[in-house]
């Protein structure tokens, strides 16, 4: 019952957002905007909340969705919108609807299908040996040229 109820959350952002961002200052019809929620929400809850979110965290889940949502709107509006000035600014609002509500909805996903918030993890890199430094034993150069030649 949880991952219907975030579908259906994300499925009514989508068609809120789709709605101002295109039609309330562009003219789109009801089936570019239904076309473009559904989309966006199916491939945002496969990449983002099944693969991304649990793997990466919340903020690289963030970020995949308003990447996704932009170029959805892009590269799809390009085809089925006639304006240029549609596609843009349609893109750019979409995509911050959408991101703003996801930050919530990845909230959600994380404390009720996990029953608790993961513990931040470092993203590779071992803070000890980041920035580690070799030193050498000598300190006088004469005394290698010297055994050097013996």
């Amino acid at each position: 019952m949880n991952q219907l109820t975030i579908l259906l959350i994300k499925l009514v952002t989508c068609m809120i957002a789709f709605g101002l961002g295109l039609d309330l200052f562009f003219d789109a019809t009801i089936v570019d905007i239904v076309s473009f929620s559904l989309f966006v929400t199916i491939v945002s809850y496969v990449l983002g909340d099944r693969i991304i979110l649990p793997q990466l965290g919340r903020r690289a889940a963030t970020v995949a969705d308003f990447v996704l949502t932009y170029l959805s709107v892009w590269i799809f509006g390009s085809i089925l919108l006639e304006n240029y000035m549609q596609i843009a600014w349609g893109s750019i609002i979409s995509a911050v609807i959408i991101t703003a509500v996801e930050v919530f909805v990845h909230l959600f996903l994380q404390e009720r299908v996990t029953g608790a918030l993961p513990e931040r993890r470092n993203a590779g890199i071992n803070p000890s040996l980041a920035f580690g430094t070799e030193f050498g034993e000598e300190e006088d150069f004469t005394d290698l040229k010297k055994s050097d030649k013996n």
